[in-house]
């Protein structure tokens, strides 16, 4: 199943691989002509597998437990530190940044159910996903959700290669842990800021699992 985020995209490189596989058996002969049959195969290949959109299941202890936080994404945990996020909870945090390489899933979740209380859009740079600055500078979406146990923020954040942010949620939607809300192209990153209190479950150079892996937990 590809995912409705990304479906210009899909339809315009499949476009593209069907193009040069027609153009190839037309005007190629000889090993030009499986060089490119091969380049489109690659092309189309790698339009299924970037787009792909899993179905995902919250693990049962989040289910029935509030406090907890699911990861937004797949990839790499690079940064877990305490710092003071000015934006939306004005308070010392514990921060966790998700590292999403160009063969992660890039689908976003939901990973506390509550209200989005807060919603803004910032354009940006381009920097490298795990560059320390690219959390401030890079083209981001900033997302604040208001829960029954406390309030969280976290930001969708691109790359050097991803150069487009999607979401369908805004201000005043109430939302569901693991509920699907966008989707970071080619290579991005995800930053959660919790309360300092939280109780963390992962650790530097975890491999994380959008809507299943359970990364914290509130202390309300």
């Amino acid at each position: 199943m590809l995912t409705k985020y990304g479906l210009s995209n899909i339809l315009i490189l499949l476009a593209i691989a069907l193009l040069i596989a027609i153009l190839s058996i037309l005007f190629l002969k000889s090993w030009l002509l499986y060089a490119f049959l091969f380049l489109a195969f690659i092309i189309a290949l790698f339009t299924i597998w970037f787009f792909r959109n899993p179905s995902r299941q919250l693990p049962n202890e989040a289910k029935n437990d509030e406090s907890l936080l699911v990861s937004p994404s797949d990839g790499k945990v690079i940064i877990i530190e305490d710092v003071f996020e000015k934006e939306y909870l004005k308070e010392n945090c514990k921060k966790i940044s998700i590292f999403l390489s160009a063969l992660d899933v890039h689908v976003n979740w939901i990973p506390l159910s509550g209200k989005v209380e807060y919603f803004k859009y910032l354009p940006g740079n381009y920097l490298v996903a795990w560059h320390p600055k690219s959390s401030d500078l890079n083209e981001q979406s900033h997302i604040g959700i208001s829960s029954k146990m406390g309030k969280i923020f976290f930001k969708q954040i691109v790359g050097v290669m991803a150069r487009r942010l999607v979401w369908d949620i805004s201000a005043g939607d109430e939302v569901k842990a693991g509920q699907k809300f966008g989707m970071m192209k080619f290579g991005s990153r995800i930053d959660i800021f919790l309360p300092l209190d939280s109780e963390i479950f992962v650790k530097l150079n975890d491999k994380v699992v959008g809507s299943e892996t359970i990364i914290a937990k509130l202390k309300g």
